[in-house]
């Protein structure tokens, strides 16, 4: 790797230049004054926590946002004033982006990902000159330093590869581009091909374009970049040569004064059995994972994307593949079978309600009895109507559902409520084991608080719960013992006492 804070960046004429960029989303203010200054042929890092704002700040530089009507906002450009007020306008002032999901289409080659937007050189009666196409897209990709054939599908290629061909789409009106962000490049690559990326990138800044580089990953932000921006809660915590900082510098910026953990009594006591054992877990990512939840414990799965956090409570509950072992009680729980999961008291609530979680086309009181239709049915099968709105209502009234009314739909209520009712409809199972993935994900405050209250209830009524949460300080404050996953693996355990978002956030990297 090159040292950090080249000479020719240094000195450099600023090419993207943004003050007082504020974005609200209702009552929840997600930007709050940032600046943020580029510089040609720099490498700046763009850090913080999950839900510091670096997403929402991509989003308003890509013209996707706008940002508040009462903002002081003002973005130049190579020195030129613009206004990004659609995506258009950010690709015209020279702004370009390379997202997370990368935006390829798999089943299309590499030179039809390259055409995408942009077209492609014709010939005699509008025929397309395909022979031309390919060359140009194989010399753009050797300039970038990737050797690929740009015929095959880009759904056939590798990680990195497929990464390649975003960021050469992006910036092949190349006299055109001035800056270029890259938001998360290497959170689904496997380690040896982040330095093929790494090298590429380096290739982009040679020819004078200011590059963002969104990442978790702090070992990337000190290998790749010149200086860094930190932000927390919002707003912009400074920014800072990365030649004058270290990883415990950098992650104390990041975590500011956060509390450690919040102790609440672990209602299992530390002797009490395992509910839940699973040995062994594999899955696409998740690489040999062991866990042991016991009865009134709250475990937590803290992990940055791409870890095995996100399918970890999946496959847990069958509803995606997996090797391993998953016991409840002792009775092995077959693989890729919810029902075998449900039958022995495991519930889940996935982390995309809207797709997942809910049926929005029922109103809340079909919704709420999804689990268990039959509790409530007749001797020919009819549903008894109103012993299942009693139960419901008792579930509404807990968990001060709002509209407290069974038979709205549940597409009208507020994601906060939504998110209760999908809670509901599984804590009224009893469960023995509860599996909740990014469970307070798009929820107000009063509703996260109101979600969390209830999850210690039911760890007081001795369910074993499994939390997964890309949020480490709600892992902080909701959980009894923490495991970190890194690579598909457990890079860490943190019991009572030693869990605090300085802690995760180290063993994450």
């Amino acid at each position: 790797m090159r040292p950090v804070a080249s000479a020719a960046a240094v000195d450099a004429p600023v090419v993207l230049e943004a003050t007082g960029l504020s974005k609200s989303f209702g009552m929840n203010r997600a930007l709050n004054d940032v600046s943020l200054a580029v510089r040609a042929g720099e490498v700046h890092a763009i850090v913080g926590q999950n839900g510091c704002g670096k997403s929402t700040l991509v989003k308003v530089l890509s013209g996707f946002h706008a940002v508040d009507s009462d903002a002081e906002a003002v973005v130049r450009i190579a020195d030129r004033p613009v206004h990004l007020h659609d995506p258009h306008a950010s690709w015209l002032a020279g702004l370009r982006f390379v997202h997370q999901d990368l935006g390829v289409v798999g089943t299309l080659n590499t030179t039809e990902n390259l055409g995408l937007g942009r077209g492609y050189r014709t010939g005699f009666a509008g025929r397309i000159k395909w022979t031309q196409a390919h060359r140009e897209a194989r010399e753009r990709l050797a300039d970038l330093g990737y050797d690929i054939d740009p015929r095959l599908p880009v759904g056939a290629l590798r990680p990195a590869e497929r990464t390649g061909v975003a960021v050469a789409r992006a910036i092949q009106n190349l006299d055109q581009v001035k800056a270029l962000v890259i938001d998360e490049p290497t959170a689904s690559l496997p380690r040896e091909e982040v330095k093929i990326l790494f090298e590429a990138i380096e290739r982009v800044r040679a020819r004078g374009i200011g590059i963002v580089y969104v990442s978790h990953h702090l070992d990337e932000v000190f290998d790749l970049c010149d200086r860094v921006t930190v932000m927390r809660d919002g707003g912009k915590v400074g920014t800072y040569a990365t030649a004058d900082l270290d990883v415990d510098g950098l992650i104390r910026l990041m975590v500011g004064d956060a509390v450690s953990h919040t102790e609440h009594t672990f209602a299992g006591g530390d002797e009490s059995p395992a509910v839940l054992t699973a040995r062994g877990l594999r899955g696409l990512v998740v690489d040999g994972v062991d866990l042991d939840v016991r009865a009134g414990e709250i475990l937590g799965i803290a992990g940055l994307t791409g870890s095995g956090r996100e399918e970890l409570l999946s496959m847990t509950f069958g509803a995606s593949p997996r090797a391993g072992l998953v016991e409840v009680e002792g009775a092995a729980i077959a693989p890729e079978s919810p029902r075998s999961a449900m039958a022995a008291g495991i519930g889940f609530v996935p982390p995309d309600r809207h797709a997942l979680g809910a049926i929005f086309e029922l109103t809340v009181q079909e919704n709420c009895g999804l689990t268990d239709l039959r509790r409530h049915s007749g001797r020919l099968g009819a549903l008894r109507r109103s012993e299942e709105r009693k139960e419901v209502d008792y579930w509404l009234d807990s968990l001060d559902v709002r509209p407290r009314q069974p038979g709205a739909p549940i597409a009208a209520l507020s994601g906060g409520n939504q998110q209760k009712v999908v809670l509901a409809k599984w804590l009224r199972m009893s469960p023995r084991v509860l599996l909740l993935d990014e469970p307070t994900q798009g929820v107000d405050v009063g509703a996260k608080a109101a979600i969390h209250d209830f999850v210690r209830r039911a760890a007081t009524d001795r369910s074993a719960i499994l939390v997964a949460s890309g949020d480490e300080r709600e892992l902080c404050e909701l959980c009894d013992r923490i495991i970190v996953l890194r690579d598909g693996r457990v890079s860490l355990e943190l019991q009572r006492g030693s869990i605090s978002p300085e802690h995760i956030a180290r063993a994450q990297i």
